[in-house]
């Protein structure tokens, strides 16, 4: 197998994403050489979509300029880039054009005007980095399915129907203008784990290049079982294997886009610790793509309102000095591309049996059967993996996988 990909998920330590408004490309390469000094390959970038698009209408062409700027400056440097388009959300806050709200308020996923708005303005920024070699594809957006069902305070309802399509044309937009390059959409884990998500796990799994998994242990896993435990540790490893079960493709590349150590559920003192379990145990998954960690650098004091957590996330000090969690994923990265390591994980042999209807997924959550009773085989060394309950009996499906014993939740005690 060929060794995942290292990189870091790129966060900008001046101005933050609001960088965009005054672009300082200097300070951009002092950002990119702290990066690649850790010997990592890959960055995730974001541009602000209502900064790009402020009218449907209007792509700035400046824009579109720096963030070619951008990837350039990261290819000098080895640093390969993948792009974030509708932004949309990051860190708790929203960033939506004002054609989508208020006065003009239309629905994101369903409205004629704004998905011919989105997709012009993806097959734009696709088009634009069409032609650098170091440009790996499109991520349509940052956990966009947030949008499209509560907790959030003014969602944008959709059915999954409706979302279908809409993946559907958002990604072929990207492929209308970067052909041949991964292209992929990536959803916070509500995709997995809520029952009313019009976003679904069979959408995450079977759409676009890649399955992309975000993992952050704050969404109950820390709290109940705490930040040493097997279900904290092994979380981001959970998500990869859960996602396996409604890929048609048997081994289908899954992505590990976006993890991290958030305090104080994880204390800076062991954020180390838990970054290098995170890493080993997500390591010991078949057809990993790669690992993009959250983030590169912290969050400046001088910003305010965000939630505390998110000025303390990143492998780099505001300053630039690197973390111990950035030695722990230098240290690894440097160990795969020296050569001191390989990856060829063992098959998942034994499969947990999950819901193929996505209005049961809650069984996969903090707290669910299928959550649980994956944890407890975990611990017991079984490293498990998942299967579909209505795929448990095709033979042909498992042998693909090297599945050779599967379990419904309820017989692991």
């Amino acid at each position: 197998m060929a060794a995942p990909r290292f990189g870091v998920n790129y966060t900008p330590s001046q101005g933050w994403f609001h960088h965009w408004l005054d672009y300082d490309p200097d300070a951009v390469r002092a950002d990119l050489d702290a990066i690649a000094a850790l010997g990592l390959d890959h960055v995730r970038v974001f541009p602000l979509w209502p900064y790009f698009q402020p009218n449907r209408t209007l792509i700035r062409p400046r824009a579109v300029e720096q963030l070619v700027d951008l990837a350039d400056a990261a290819a000098e440097r080895g640093l390969d880039v993948n792009v974030d388009g509708l932004q949309g959300h990051l860190s708790s806050f929203d960033f939506l054009p004002a054609w989508t709200r208020t006065w003009h308020r239309r629905n994101l996923f369903t409205d004629p005007e704004v998905v011919d708005g989105q997709a012009a303005y993806l097959r734009t920024l696709a088009a634009a980095l069409a032609d650098r070699p170091n440009f790996i594809g499109m991520t349509l957006g940052n956990e966009v399915n947030q949008f499209s069902a509560g907790p959030h305070p003014d969602p944008d309802r959709a059915t999954e129907a409706e979302v279908d399509r809409w993946l559907e044309r958002m990604l072929a937009a990207c492929a209308e203008g970067a052909p041949g390059k991964l292209h992929l959409h990536a959803e916070y884990d509500a995709c997995w784990y809520q029952d009313d998500m019009p976003f679904t796990p069979a959408q995450a799994a079977r759409r676009g290049a890649v399955t992309a998994v975000h993992s952050w242990v704050f969404n109950g896993t820390a709290q109940r079982h705490g930040r040493a435990s097997v279900p904290s540790e092994h979380h981001a490893a959970y998500l990869v294997e859960l996602s396996k079960a409604w890929a048609d493709d048997p081994h289908r590349p899954v992505w590990l886009q976006e993890v991290g150590a958030p305090a104080p559920l994880v204390p800076p003192a062991h954020a180390a610790a838990f970054t290098e379990a995170t890493v080993e145990n997500a390591l010991d998954c078949p057809d990993l793509w790669g690992i993009t960690w959250w983030c590169s650098h912290d969050v400046s004091r001088e910003l305010a309102d965000f939630p505390e957590l998110e000025y303390g996330l990143g492998l780099l000090t505001n300053d630039g000095t690197p973390k111990d969690t950035a030695r722990v994923l230098a240290r690894t990265a440097a160990a795969f591309r020296e050569g001191a390591r390989t990856y060829a994980p063992a098959p998942r042999t034994t499969a947990l049996a999950v819901p193929a209807d996505p209005a049961a997924r809650s069984a996969c959550a903090p707290g669910g059967a299928v959550f649980e009773a994956f944890f407890r085989l975990t611990a017991d060394g079984a490293r498990p993996t998942t299967v579909l309950a209505t795929r448990a009996d095709d033979r042909a499906h498992l042998l693909a996988r090297g599945i050779t014993d599967v379990v419904t939740p309820d017989q692991v005690r």
